[in-house]
């Protein structure tokens, strides 16, 4: 699903988000809270998809190494 790389985007952004929008005061905004939930769904469901599939990540690295 998602690369390492881009699982650590997200948790900075998720991060990130939680800290300038605690900030500015508008962690209560729904809008906010839409964005910072649709973000950390998309984090725990690539955890679940990495565990649950760990022979895509062999393959990605058997073929990395030809």
């Amino acid at each position: 699903m998602l690369t390492d790389k881009q699982s650590l985007i997200f948790c900075g952004l998720m991060g990130g988000g939680i800290f300038v929008a605690g900030v500015l005061e508008i962690l209560n905004n729904f809008i906010v809270l839409t964005i910072l939930t649709i973000i950390f769904i998309t984090i725990v469901a690539n955890l679940f998809y990495s565990k649950l599939n760990p022979k895509e990540k062999e393959t990605e690295n058997q073929n990395d190494s030809k």
